[in-house]
């Protein structure tokens, strides 16, 4: 199964306890495991206004040492997107649901508004 990890998710790749839960399905060789480039776009944003203190090119290292891909935002992701319902406010969280959509993908999330969205996002 192909698992894309939202933003939230991501912290695992830093071993962050929250998500511990999540590193069984995660190790799984039956899953290959995506991160978005909208999601580092995302932290990165977060940095710039003071929000976050992250370094993104750490995390994005600590995400290829975990073996997840990364996941480009494509043309036909925009598609999706332009047909999804605005029931989420957050635009990356919405580019990440319409590339669930569109590969298709699982999305893994902790963000209980985005289970709105359907079959392809797993609230955790």
């Amino acid at each position: 199964m192909w698992l894309l990890l939202d933003t939230n998710v991501l912290w695992v790749a830093a071993g962050d306890p929250r998500v511990e839960h999540l590193q069984g399905r995660i190790v799984d060789p039956d899953n290959e495991v995506y991160v978005s480039a909208a999601s580092f776009w995302k932290v990165a944003i977060k940095c710039g206004i003071g929000k976050l203190d992250v370094d993104v090119a750490a995390l994005r290292q600590a995400a290829r040492d975990n073996g997840y891909l990364e996941l480009p935002v494509r043309g036909a992701h925009a598609e999706h997107l332009a047909r999804l319902p605005a029931l989420h406010k957050d635009p990356f969280d919405r580019m990440l649901v319409a590339q669930a959509n569109a590969e298709p993908m699982k999305l893994l999330t902790s963000d209980a508004l985005l289970g709105v969205y359907g079959a392809n996002v797993e609230v955790i």
